[in-house]
């Protein structure tokens, strides 16, 4: 799997002379250009998420962590170089202060939140049991390394479940970008597809596109290509026409929240793709880790739903397709109710309904009932 991983090398923690970098492929400018940013600040790290130069929910949740750790080694050396003392007081104060920076970044994606409350509540931990401010540094870094160290082998495992449901010959349709760049490791949604390739079996992937950002054509068909998984690029509004007639067995899809119901939230028109799923009656399957749960909000009815520039639906890549002034909405996410999810595939196993059950007992480690990651 290593080759696989240099390959789509998504976010990474780097030190030089110069000081800490969080490093990270911009996939916005994918597949034309490779091209690796290397931020020294924290708000550097904020505007690659806002700007989706760094996405998808794990991806987002493991830059957060990594921008925590950056703002206190940034804060630490730049003090250091002015011959400044730095308080334990004004590093707390300054933690803070980048946690709320990296939670205004993108509303949807529980894992970001997730991730900067973990950070925190260690960065806490070890103020109390009396580490050094240069303790406390190494202390965030490892916490961030540990969070991507952990999604990294997530993904394998969810692979692992999720390709017991690819028999050997399948088509298979995604939507959007749950791969590798979506995460540390071999992604969500794809690592299924990727598992089940490398155990010998044949598989052909259809793609949605995923207007309006094209996360689909840009990401995913790249992904699987690099892996050298057959597919066939489809426009959003193709995948009903395949499905009738037969071409598609399982539909494979990421989730950026999950409700304590099982109500997923992910790219906009994943709720149209499980209707006609279920309409024909084919097996519609999330990927995600645990900490993309949130049982601290009942229903999908709650999930907050990121709004984006009317610009991203206007044009594309700078290209103006509609007319001048025009309204347009756009909404990043939509909600599929649980009713149409046949499976939850989690690194803790394969899910099934009554998912307001099932998913605490097998994701039971990562619920606090008190937390809300909001």
């Amino acid at each position: 799997m290593i080759d696989h991983y240099q390959r789509v090398r998504t976010v990474w923690w780097e030190e030089d002379a110069q000081g800490a970098k969080v490093c990270m492929v911009d996939q916005s400018l994918l597949p034309q250009e490779v091209v690796y940013l290397r931020l020294d600040h924290e708000q550097q790290v904020a505007d690659a998420i806002t700007t989706l130069k760094v996405r998808g929910a794990p991806a987002i949740g493991v830059t957060a962590a990594f921008g925590m750790a950056l703002a206190l080694a940034r804060l630490l050396r730049e003090r250091e170089a002015r011959g400044e003392p730095l308080t334990m007081d004004e590093a707390q104060e300054h933690l803070r202060a980048a946690g709320g920076l990296l939670r205004r970044t993108r509303p949807t994606a529980v894992n970001l939140f997730w991730a900067i409350e973990r950070m925190q509540r260690r960065a806490d931990r070890a103020i109390e049991q009396g580490a050094s401010l240069r303790e406390l540094a190494r202390t965030l870094q490892a916490e961030a390394q540990a969070i991507a160290d952990e999604d990294r082998d997530a993904c394998l495992k969810m692979g692992t479940y999720g390709a017991e449901l690819i028999a050997d010959g399948d088509t298979l349709l995604t939507h959007c970008n749950a791969g590798a760049l979506a995460t540390a490791g071999w992604g969500t949604a794809l690592a299924p597809i990727y598992v089940a390739k490398r155990a010998g079996k044949k598989i052909h992937v259809f793609v949605d596109e995923t207007r309006p950002v094209l996360q689909g054509a840009r990401l995913t068909a790249w992904e699987l290509q690099q892996e050298g998984v057959p597919l066939t690029l489809i426009t959003d509004n193709m995948a009903g026409h395949f499905m009738r007639h037969g071409d598609i067995r399982a539909v494979f899809v990421g989730a950026d929240r999950i409700a304590a119901n099982g109500d997923v939230a992910n790219k906009i028109g994943t709720y149209s793709v499980a209707v006609l799923a279920q309409a024909h009656r084919i097996p519609f399957y999330v990927v995600a880790p645990c900490s993309t749960i949130d049982f601290a909000i009942a229903s999908g009815e709650d999930i907050p739903i990121e709004q984006r520039s009317p610009e991203e639906v206007t044009s594309v890549r700078g290209a103006q397709i509609a007319p001048t002034g025009v309204h347009v909405a756009n909404p990043a996410f939509d909600v599929t109710p649980h009713s149409l999810v046949s499976a939850i595939i989690t690194e803790k196993g394969i899910v099934r309904p009554p998912y307001d059950t099932t998913l605490r007992q097998i994701c039971l480690e990562h619920y606090n009932p008190e937390k809300e990651y909001r």
